[in-house]
């Protein structure tokens, strides 16, 4: 069970349903089958593109994209992945994350879209599922780009004392905890904060630590990287990881946003830059 009620989950599936049917470019809903699972796919551009495929953070869906997706559909034929045990129209499997499950899983759904080989765009515990995946299949990554990766810089605790110094606060107390651990101001982004603590109140996130990547698997990437971390996330030390990535690739590009938290947002023309094979600055 991923949601808290059956009714928080149709309220947050509304939602979601809500936003695909504004989606900002024509897409097809894709609803693969999997060894996990049902697996949805949002895709569009054009048929004869190069392919892209995006996976989301925690607690949230394909619906994130939806800012970047009218750029990067004008190159690529994108295909935004609803990831299992997440709220959104995919399966509600949560394999284990020390495991090949979430590899294998990937597998099934590049095979179902028949795509060979792909250029990856993942953020947060996207990231991690898309370096886990690189890191595993080499062969089928054409380029990676990741946002606020987990998995590579030390993983932070303190968030989590906020969350719950603000939990009995309601309302005001969520915006508080999303703007402390997502860096999403309510004031700026008011529509993306309010789908945030709709989520939040109703999902039930993982809660294990997701595993860190050794030095000898991050050296396995060869293909093109770029890694764009914010300075004052509160989920992952960006320094950490900017350090850690230098090191072990160090043909990566790795950009550090010094005053930018854990949610990446204004980076839609670097990451095509990157993905079209330009410099990415």
């Amino acid at each position: 069970m991923i949601y808290k009620t059956e009714t928080g989950e149709r309220e947050i599936l509304r939602r979601y349903e809500q936003t695909l049917a504004s989606w900002p470019v024509p897409a097809e809903q894709r609803r693969l089958s999997t060894r996990e699972g049902e697996t949805f796919v949002l895709v569009c551009g054009p048929e004869e593109a190069p392919p892209l495929l995006l996976l989301h953070g925690s607690g949230t869906n394909a619906a994130m994209w939806q800012g970047d997706v009218a750029l990067w559909a004008q190159h690529f034929r994108v295909h935004a992945v609803d990831m299992i045990g997440e709220p959104g129209l995919s399966a509600p499997a949560r394999p284990p994350l020390d495991s090949a499950s979430y590899a294998e899983w990937l597998d099934d759904v590049l095979d179902a879209l028949g795509l060979d080989r792909v250029a990856v765009v993942g953020a947060s515990l996207g990231g991690w599922l898309a370096l886990d995946y690189a890191t595993r299949r080499v062969d089928r990554v054409e380029r990676l780009a990741l946002l606020c990766p987990g998995g590579v810089g030390r993983q932070k605790v303190g968030f989590l004392l906020k969350v719950l110094l603000y939990k009995p606060f309601g309302r005001w107390g969520m915006f508080r905890s999303i703007k402390a651990v997502a860096g999403v101001d309510p004031r700026a982004t008011p529509e993306v904060a309010e789908y945030l603590a709709l989520t939040f109140t109703h999902f039930l996130p993982r809660r294990d630590r997701l595993p860190v990547f050794s030095d000898e698997a991050l050296r396995k990437l060869t293909m093109p990287v770029l890694v764009i971390v914010g300075g004052r996330d509160a989920m992952f030390d960006s320094h950490d990881t900017a350090e850690r990535v230098r090191r072990t690739v160090p043909h990566a590009t790795v950009t550090l946003l010094p005053e930018v938290a854990h949610s990446i947002i204004g980076q839609t023309r670097p990451i095509l830059e990157f993905l079209r094979g330009g410099p990415a600055h």
